[in-house]
């Protein structure tokens, strides 16, 4: 078994373990995704998960490529939402729909990004891993797009670039070597089908049992 294969092994029975230990105190807030979860993102028109790696682009920004998965059980499949550099949002809170977030990769602790360079299959605008620790810049900062008050668990959503207004897109370009069969991700200038995506797998954070307590995430 590889090491990325253990790695997305141990998180399942985390989350397994995570699952049973709040089934006896679940409460309106567990219907949510909410601040400091860790998930996989699956766009429902192309049934691919939101991935990245360690692998730069060989064109535009050159900064670490983001793309789309079929395995369910890549452990880089693995993204914290978290609040907007300015404004820390309260460990275990609802994310409201509106609501201005970043999405940060686990493994590489780089942010969901974009800018205005072309994406090097479709030519739609870039989506990119940017950032150090968790820490980038204004261009990390997308919108939750739902119909509700709060981001729930089992809504289609449509992830907005604040910066450049584009949507968290998949039109289906694949890869060739060295991620073959890969999917490009993108972002494109209005909502259509090719933008909706869904919560799949994750660890979804409770609110602290203490109310003053916040971490910065």
């Amino acid at each position: 078994m590889g090491p990325l294969r253990v790695l997305s092994v141990f998180l399942d029975f985390i989350l397994v373990c995570f699952m049973f230990a709040q089934c006896g105190a679940r409460d309106l807030d567990s219907s949510y995704v909410t601040c400091g979860s860790l998930v996989k993102l699956m766009n429902t028109r192309h049934s691919v998960r939101l991935h990245s790696h360690d692998v730069k682009y060989g064109s535009g920004s050159g900064q670490q490529s983001v793309t789309g998965v079929d395995s369910a059980d890549d452990a880089n499949s693995y993204w914290r939402i978290r609040g907007k550099p300015d404004k820390a949002c309260q460990r275990g809170e609802p994310i409201r729909c509106g609501q201005p977030i970043r999405i940060t990769h686990m493994k590489t602790g780089r942010n969901l990004h974009s800018h205005h360079f072309s994406s090097p299959l479709s030519n739609h605008q870039e989506v990119s891993a940017f950032g150090e620790n968790g820490e980038g810049d204004d261009l990390d900062v997308w919108t939750v797009q739902c119909s509700d008050t709060y981001w729930e668990r089992d809504d289609t959503v449509r992830f907005k670039h604040v910066a450049t207004e584009v949507f968290l897109s998949i039109t289906g370009e694949q890869y060739g070597q060295p991620i073959r069969g890969q999917r490009e991700v993108h972002g494109m200038p209005s909502p259509n089908q090719h933008n909706y995506w869904k919560v799949m797998e994750g660890v979804f954070i409770q609110p602290s049992s203490d109310p003053v307590r916040h971490d910065e995430l």
